[in-house]
């Protein structure tokens, strides 16, 4: 994302301001009401008066929040245990809900066709090879029913683990919903991943089931997940079933393995349809388990509460972000990414999904955008290097696929460039909601984000979400002012904070990575900064940062300027250790048939210092065949960084391609 100090004529005026044709933030002033009428707090008709009266009263806040979104459960009059500490703070603490009852809250009956779409259509499926489905909101409860009775025809009970290997489909969000259903822990990645990838995470919470598609397409191919899924099933002996949804061409079970394998046909065949029923769980009962990459060891495994997630997801989706039973969501997303989770909540606002699985460019970039068209999708959620990509390549959606259902384009993943930004009301949709969005796996949700009441600046989110009162500070914890980057902090306790790690009995693993490095404040490892418009600037991961005589220079700031040099596709940046100091060296793909010279070096060393400063210039460009990245899309400058600087890489599982990094250890421009 752009640095405040950054600008040019343009950023004189916002990107997006609300449209006075679209009644912009009625859930939000709802709540707004809700408050002023119960606790008497007079606030002012704005965003601003809202989110500070939700971080100065957090129970009361998040008790509105439940009772605004009509939660199912039971509240319960308490709203907060401090505890001790932030760590040990409980929202709710006398709350029953389950969340499975949420999700499926919308039961319309078949009402059938109208305007050439089905208009109680709970999710739309659409795959790349051109598979389509769709479940209206009581096929989808009576499908949760039929699971919810295979679970617990399989023993799978309360506090019991469902893993699953599983595409972007609706049979994942069913299953997902089953499990939380019986109070059971769902846990899931995509299935590009490798075996050794899935056991580091599957193993450590020894699940009682494994769930996996036969197969997948990508990129224009079939991939057979079957032997992985059997090498996955003989190095669990926790399971008690394993369960494969078949694909195209691929209905044969996997063979091998200490389990029997059934297909999803035949292990749902004995249970007719019916409704559900809930038993309601604790509001701290756990609803799944994701996994943080992580730098060492074996990736950590973080349990999320059910009540506390859902309340933050109906915060962002129905208060930030405007959806309700009117809306389409479509994310671009793995099963393997918490932007899954989020998404799947959408259904407890009565939201639609509408779901793709496969590559966002095949057969070209406009993919997403012929589906959001086609679909009516309102709401469309995609990363910065995908519509970097789609600039790359010259096209131009809001000419050839314009979408006029659309009012919120979601972006996260990575830091949004301004001109990225500008591209996007430029060539994409020229009057969108640009919705850039931070947070991450660890709260399972935004810190730093977008409201619909604000403009949107060029390069900067709107705003720190409702509840979280986050903070940028130096290197002592000590609050800077707008215009100087420090580290993300939130300084008090909200829901979806983790439950805990997955086998770290007595927590000292979980408050070493969030409320260690400074003490009573959550530290999320995020370098920010505020602007002078209220808004934020996220600048790259603090742990990932350059730091050359001293000076400390998030990443992301040279790469939006590299990114403005032709020929250059991606880059990425990090630290190497050189006579006691540190060198930038930016490693860069060039577009196929490019070739790096002096030219283009000069040309990437000049935009560098003419736009930021002598400091960021590196002091080593290098042609990369291919840059590390996580299964979630993500750059590792760490993995990059440990080669370089002649250290071991941790968990190289968590790496989709590997393979790249054999190319790092042997560089010669890196030892002169």
């Amino acid at each position: 994302m752009t640095s405040p100090g950054d600008t040019s004529p343009v950023d004189a005026a916002p990107l997006w301001t609300p449209s006075p044709d679209r009644v912009a933030g009625a859930r939000l002033w709802d709540l707004l009401d809700v408050v002023n009428a119960r606790h008497g707090a007079g606030l002012a008709r704005e965003y601003g008066a809202l989110h500070a009266w939700s971080v100065a009263n957090p129970g009361e806040f998040w008790a509105a929040v439940w009772d605004v979104a009509a939660v199912p459960g039971e509240r319960g009059e308490r709203l907060v245990d401090p505890g001790a500490d932030l760590p040990s703070t409980r929202f709710l603490p006398d709350a029953r809900l389950n969340v499975a009852e949420a999700l499926l809250a919308r039961d319309d009956d078949v009402v059938g066709v109208g305007g050439g779409e089905a208009s109680n259509v709970a999710m739309a499926f659409t795959g790349e090879d051109g598979e389509s489905a769709a479940l209206t909101w009581t096929e989808l409860r009576l499908l949760v029913g039929r699971l919810q009775a295979a679970l617990r025809a399989a023993g799978v009970g309360s506090g019991d683990r469902v893993a699953a290997v599983v595409t972007n489909r609706p049979e994942a969000y069913a299953l997902m919903a089953a499990t939380a259903s019986v109070g059971a822990v769902f846990t899931s990645v995509s299935p590009d991943f490798g075996a050794d990838g899935i056991l580091d995470r599957f193993a450590q919470v020894t699940p009682s089931l494994l769930v996996g598609v036969g197969s997948y397409v990508y990129g224009g191919r079939r991939f057979d997940v079957r032997p992985t899924l059997a090498t996955v099933a003989e190095v669990l002996p926790s399971l008690r079933a394993a369960v494969m949804i078949a694909g195209a061409g691929v209905d044969d079970v996997p063979s091998g393995g200490g389990t029997g394998w059934v297909t999803w046909d035949d292990w749902l065949a004995p249970h007719p349809a019916a409704a559900p029923a809930f038993e309601r769980f604790p509001f701290d009962h756990p609803w799944y388990v994701l996994y943080s990459s992580g730098t060492t060891g074996r990736p950590k495994c973080i349990v999320h509460r059910a009540g506390g997630v859902l309340l933050k997801h109906l915060a962002e989706h129905q208060l930030q972000h405007d959806l309700g039973p009117a809306d389409r969501l479509c994310y671009f997303t793995t099963a393997g990414w918490m932007m899954w989770n989020w998404q799947a909540s959408a259904l407890a606002s009565g939201t639609t999904l509408v779901l793709y699985d496969g590559s966002p460019f095949h057969p070209d970039g406009n993919r997403l955008f012929e589906l959001a068209r086609d679909a009516g999708v309102t709401a469309l959620g995609v990363s910065p290097r995908l519509l970097d990509a789609v600039r790359q390549a010259g096209l131009r959606p809001a000419e050839t696929h314009p979408m006029p259902a659309l009012h919120t384009l979601f972006c996260t993943g990575s830091p949004l460039a301004a001109e990225t930004a500008r591209f996007v009301h430029d060539a994409v949709a020229p009057d969108v909601h640009l919705a850039a969005i931070s947070g991450g796996t660890d709260l399972c949700g935004v810190i730093i984000g977008a409201e619909p009441t604000s403009p949107v600046w060029p390069g900067e989110m709107q705003g720190a979400a409702l509840g979280m009162a986050a903070d940028v500070v130096d290197a002592d914890g000590t609050s800077l002012p707008p215009g100087e980057r420090g580290e993300l902090v939130v300084r008090n306790a909200f829901p979806s904070m983790p439950l805990r790690f997955w086998g770290d009995d007595d927590g000292s693993r979980y408050r070493a990575a969030y409320f260690e490095r400074f003490p009573g404040v959550w530290h999320h490892g995020d370098f920010a900064e505020r602007t002078e418009h209220g808004g934020w600037v996220i600048t790259g991961r603090s742990d990932a940062t350059l730091n050359p005589g001293g000076v400390r220079i998030g990443t992301a700031e040279i790469y939006r300027q590299v990114a403005e040099v032709e020929g250059v596709v991606e880059s990425l940046a990090i630290g190497q250790e050189a006579g006691g100091d540190s060198r930038i060296v930016l490693f860069v793909q060039l577009a196929p048939g490019l070739v790096l010279d002096d030219a283009l070096r000069d040309a990437i060393r000049s935009r560098i210092r003419s736009r930021l400063s002598p400091r960021h210039v590196p002091a080593v460009v290098v042609q990369a065949p291919d840059l590390p990245r996580t299964r979630s899309g993500k750059l590792s400058e760490l993995a990059v960084r440990d080669v370089v600087n002649g250290r071991p890489v941790p968990n190289t599982s968590a790496l989709a391609n590997p393979e790249s990094l054999d190319f790092f250890a042997d560089v010669a421009e890196l030892r002169e």
